[in-house]
């Protein structure tokens, strides 16, 4: 028995003595196994490098009076004094306002739409349907607002398609893009129609997921469709749906710049103006580079803080980390 314990230690000794000597390699022989590695890292290195860290340095711009002529190390230091400028605007209130609005209306009518979307497609049982109305639904998403939106002005305007039928069945016609009031709901629903079907692949596959099983003992024991529904479906998605919500509280800043842009007009200025049109509008076509730039990363910041919290709900609500 000593003998064979003996030779039992040496077998591990042995084994164990390559480990060490790999722990204890140079990183000149590191590369020499490994350089086509670090050099195929070059080019995403490079452009992180460009696109991502250097372009931090302009985030100074909103510490100075920035004038483009004497550049931003020659420019004027005011330390914090843009930021109380912005505080001080008379729309300053109404912009975050609307911000907040679109992007919250936009979030939990799109979960709901893209979960009652996925409910409806997954009782479908004939597959090339259910195929085809995925992909219909989906195909919006990869069309640019600018073909999207341009489509939508002439649809919407005063005497588009859509008040042409309205008043077609004795209805009053609806100022889509020029009412205060109705302007916002528009961004809403014409987002939710964009992203709903893309939307709904999530919950699709957490649907799928769900062991047949269930629903076969369901059966047997008496339960409809609606029970079925109720007891097995819902809850069986329910952590996707609280892990989507979570996670959507990182876009609760994000109105969306890009369909705004298209259809924004200056009637609707009061409910339609967004922090990144107001941005867009002041910084780059008014000049004010420094107003501009404080008003984003001030964005920036209370993003930043949303997305950690949105993890921070995720990991306690649906279990979900990243790390």
């Amino acid at each position: 028995m000593d003998i064979e314990a003996s030779r039992v230690a040496q077998l591990a000794t042995a084994a164990a003595r390559p480990r060490l000597r790999s722990e204890k390699r140079s990183f000149r022989s590191i590369w020499r196994q490994h350089w086509l590695m670090y050099v195929m890292l070059l080019p995403a290195a490079t452009l992180l490098i460009l696109f991502r860290l250097y372009p931090l340095w302009g985030i100074s711009i909103a510490f100075v009076d920035y004038n483009p002529v004497k550049g931003l190390a020659g420019s004027e230091f005011v330390g914090l004094e843009n930021f109380s400028t912005i505080l001080g605007m008379r729309q300053a209130l109404s912009i975050f306002r609307n911000t907040v609005s679109i992007a919250v209306g936009k979030i939990i009518l799109g979960q709901v739409t893209a979960v009652i979307f996925a409910l409806l497609l997954f009782q479908v049982t004939y597959k090339p349907f259910r195929r085809t109305m995925q992909v219909i639904s989906a195909l919006p998403h990869f069309m640019s607002w600018v073909i999207i939106g341009g489509i939508m002005t002439q649809i919407l305007a005063s005497k588009g398609l859509v008040n042409m039928a309205l008043q077609a069945l004795g209805l009053p016609a609806v100022r889509f893009l020029g009412d205060t009031r109705i302007f916002p709901w528009t961004l809403i629903l014409s987002e939710t129609w964009k992203e709903f079907g893309f939307g709904s692949v999530i919950y699709l596959a957490a649907l799928t997921s769900i062991s047949p099983d269930l629903y076969e003992a369901a059966a047997v024991d008496g339960a409809g469709r609606g029970a079925r529904l109720r007891y097995i479906t819902i809850p069986g998605i329910a952590p996707t749906i609280i892990l989507m919500s979570c996670l959507s509280l990182g876009r609760v800043l994000d109105a969306g710049f890009d369909q705004i842009l298209v259809l924004l007009n200056p009637v609707v200025y009061e409910t339609g103006d967004i922090i990144d049109t107001f941005v867009y509008r002041v910084g780059l076509l008014g000049g004010s580079w420094s107003i501009g730039t404080s008003l984003g990363l001030l964005k920036s910041v209370v993003g930043f803080g949303m997305v950690l919290l949105s993890y921070w709900l995720a990991d306690k609500l649906a279990n979900y980390r990243i790390f």
